[in-house]
């Protein structure tokens, strides 16, 4: 039997994509665990999520910090928890994406410091920061400083990354939060090229980087998308954004190295489609949606990092992340995938789709650069009200069953899943007493940091020297380098700066986002239009009134949003007053618009303690007639604690139908104010 021969002209593989896995919870030492222990199980590149306290500025001590602490990310105070984050990993040879963007210059400098006490050469520090604060502002909600300031910051890194990290990606282009937000292609594609000119301009118009080195920063710009489950259209939209980088970089800004005007991504594929119901369906739909950024290799995603099946229930184990580790590990490895030039080449079919693309993509970057570019159409919530409006219109095809999710609104039945028989571990879970020990640690590193063996200088002088370089026009760089050097925490950092630059309320794009489900007569929505006039008249009220909140430090406040705006199209007066707000706050403005009910919306974890402070809050006002419903991902033994507590209802992401939570809504309202029930006929 003769050896089998290669065939005849067949080339070499293409070297895989970047694997990560998107990892950090607890502590710094927790996660520093985790990511030796996925590298050595064959992931190519970190990828560090923060927590929400680390991603908005403040403290783990910080009272808007409370029960999010080491929830969704790890929580990085200052350069102790850096230094023991990438304890014994060696990052001149790492490539290390950080999922951070208001605080961005403040997570590079920690991390170049401990680059350095490493003996690191830092020119060799290879990573991203994602740095984009526009996406913030519109879907993810961790912004913390105007939008002026906030661009500031960015081009101060780039400008930085470029003369001394000169193989950093400073910013990473987000469009993927877009995407969860309800963006379509086109405004995925419109708004991510609209922040990267916004970015690019400010950067030429600094004067910080000479005309010749512009190629430079060009080249350093990358992009993070999403890859939704209908990989044709995603695939096309991914060679449609390439197409489009090349034209702006070449007709914009001049650009004649095809090197520098390369697309480069990477990839995080759809969360938003990850459903509670049959979970296990996850899977197929996490592996079509990889195949969008790897199948054609003209458009193929330089870095790649999947979701975990189990992401709609709580947070992923190790062995979960292992899980989708090994799908990406299957594809390059397995399959013949990379030994091909692209597959697509010359189908007419994909050219038809990606021109349409392209031209209805350019058309809506030319109306945003018409208002003045993107931080302006940020700030007239032009952006904000058209990704509700997007997201109200899918939400709608779901309800109506035109846009079919498998297990949700179609072939509902199953079998018993034996991954989920116990849902108590089929997900990780936070010690709550993670939170008292971070906190602990961070007290005695404000106590100690000046004293051996650290000896670091007195931060107060590194704080003003920050502050007043902020009132300048000079790189802020050096100057959170320095505050890093000498110790100071995170807070104290984002607080200097919010001294100087004030805070940011985004527009939530509620009040102008049109009816996405008409309430004609016999539908769901009419009738509890009429459930909802029949209470308020049956009550003696003009019209009821219902409070849509965001304790915490949660930004996820799409969910919020829908509901907030079938509310208001229910005939509801919606009071939704954005992000971050303490349940005082909440309490306080319930009491004050005399609502009729309250929705707290969580997503991160932090439902435990915050819920049931509202609900106290409530009690002590003598306010126990205003029922309060939560929504979130909220495991089965939380709910039954909450509802315990006396929560009204509990809404997970299996409760698709938003006009049915509206009607149950009224239905608490009825139950709080000794309503008899009220039936309306279809």
């Amino acid at each position: 039997m003769t050896e089998r021969q290669p065939a005849e002209g067949k080339r070499e593989k293409d070297r895989p994509w970047l694997m990560r896995t998107y990892a950090g919870h607890s502590t710094a030492e927790a996660s520093n665990e985790l990511y030796r222990r996925n590298l050595a199980k064959g992931q190519t590149g970190l990828s560090v999520a923060f927590d929400l306290p680390t991603q908005t500025g403040y403290d783990s001590d910080h009272i808007l910090a409370r029960g999010e602490v080491g929830r969704v990310g790890v929580p990085i105070a200052h350069l102790g928890d850096m230094r023991r984050l990438f304890q014994d990993i060696p990052l001149e040879q790492m490539n290390t994406s950080m999922t951070i963007n208001a605080t961005a210059m403040w997570l590079l400098a920690l991390y170049q410091v401990v680059a350095e006490e490493q003996g690191a050469d830092i020119t060799k520090l290879q990573g991203t920061t994602q740095n984009d604060i526009v996406k913030e502002y519109l879907s993810r909600g961790t912004h913390v400083f105007p939008p002026g300031p906030s661009l500031r910051l960015t081009t101060d890194m780039i400008a930085y990354t470029v003369s001394h990290i000169p193989k950093w990606n400073p910013i990473n282009i987000c469009s993927y939060h877009l995407q969860e937000a309800g963006a379509t292609p086109v405004q995925e594609i419109a708004y991510a090229m609209s922040t990267a000119i916004a970015v690019l301009d400010a950067v030429r118009d600094s004067g910080q980087v000479p005309a010749e080195k512009f190629g430079d920063v060009v080249a350093r710009i990358s992009f993070f998308v999403n890859a939704g489950v209908r990989f044709i259209e995603e695939m096309c939209k991914m060679r449609a954004f390439g197409r489009i980088w090349d034209q702006v970089t070449r007709e914009r800004y001049g650009i004649e190295n095809p090197k520098q005007r390369r697309f480069r991504y990477g990839v995080q594929v759809n969360s938003l489609g990850l459903t509670e119901a049959q979970p296990e369906n996850n899977v197929q739909r996490i592996v079509l949606e990889m195949l969008a950024v790897t199948l054609s290799k003209d458009a193929r995603a330089r870095a790649v990092q999947l979701p975990a099946w189990n992401e709609a229930l709580g947070l992923p184990r190790p062995w979960d992340q292992q899980w989708s580790l090994r799908i990406q590990q299957v594809l390059a490895y397995e399959s013949d995938l990379l030994e091909y030039e692209d597959i697509f080449e010359g189908s007419k079919v994909i050219e038809t789709k990606v021109d349409e693309l392209v031209e209805a993509s350019l058309a809506e970057i030319d109306r945003i650069q018409e208002m003045g570019g993107a931080m302006a159409a940020v700030e007239s919530g032009y952006l904000k009200s058209q990704l509700v409006a997007s997201h109200a219109e899918r939400r709608g095809r779901i309800e109506s069953g035109q846009e079919k999710i498998i297990g949700v609104n179609a072939f509902e039945g199953t079998e018993p899943n034996p991954l989920t028989a116990d849902l108590d571990t089929a997900i990780q879970t936070v010690d709550p007493a993670v939170e008292a020990r971070v906190i602990a640690g961070l007290q005695n590193w404000r106590d100690t940091r000046y004293q051996p063996p650290f000896n670091h200088p007195r931060p107060c002088k590194a704080l003003e020297k920050l502050k007043e370089a902020a009132k300048g026009t000079g790189n802020l760089m050096e100057a959170t380098l320095e505050c890093a050097r000498a110790g100071v925490t995170t807070g104290e950092w984002a607080g200097a700066l919010r001294e100087v630059f004030g805070e940011f309320r985004a527009p939530t794009g509620v009040s102008s986002a049109p009816v996405a489900i008409p309430a004609e007569e016999g539908s769901a929505l009419s009738q509890v239009r009429r459930k909802v006039d029949l209470t308020a008249k049956d009550m003696g009220v003009g019209k009821l009134r219902f409070l849509v909140g965001k304790p915490g430090l949660d930004g996820h406040s799409n969910g919020a949003e829908q509901i907030a705006v079938r509310a208001r199209d229910a005939g509801f007066e919606v009071v939704y007053q954005g992000i971050r707000l303490t349940p005082e706050q909440i309490v306080d403005a319930a009491l004050a618009e005399d609502v009729h009910a309250v929705g707290l919306s969580i997503l991160s974890g932090s439902h435990a303690q915050l819920v049931p402070d509202v609900l106290d809050r409530l009690r002590v006002a003598g306010a126990t007639d205003i029922p309060v419903i939560a929504g979130g991902i909220i495991p089965n033994g939380d709910a039954e604690q909450l509802r315990a507590a006396g929560v009204a209802a509990v809404f997970t992401p299996k409760d698709f139908d938003i006009t049915g939570i509206i009607g149950r809504i009224v239905d608490e309202i009825r139950k709080a104010n000794k309503l008899d029930p009220l039936e309306v006929p279809a």
